[in-house]
């Protein structure tokens, strides 16, 4: 085995670590509990759009890794899951920006 091949298994088998397959869930976790501090702190509109960028990212990387790197935020097939992401991501999106008024308006 050449030295590439050995640092490549490595990167795979830190993928398929613990960890390393959580990383795509942490990130749209993080992503999501941003937008939820924003919406404690009566930003609400932010907050929301930033759950749906949490979507978004969750499609994005349900498309660029693997079924196995996917860890958490694999439900269904790479397809199903990347469309269904996508589609209630620019939902909440597009619901935030489109209210207007209301006690909450900021």
């Amino acid at each position: 085995m050449q030295r590439s091949d050995a640092e490549a298994l490595m990167g795979e088998q830190r993928w398929r670590s613990g960890p390393g397959k959580h990383l795509p869930f942490a990130l749209v976790l993080g992503v999501g509990a941003l937008g939820l501090v924003r919406i404690f702190q009566y930003h609400w509109r932010q907050g929301a759009v930033l759950l749906g960028v949490s979507l978004l990212v969750a499609a994005v990387l349900r498309i660029l890794v693997t079924d196995e790197q996917a860890g958490l935020i694999k439900i269904r097939g790479r397809g199903m899951d990347a469309f269904l992401y996508s589609t209630l991501g620019i939902v909440v999106i597009a619901v935030a920006l489109t209210i207007t008024g209301g006690p909450l308006s900021r």
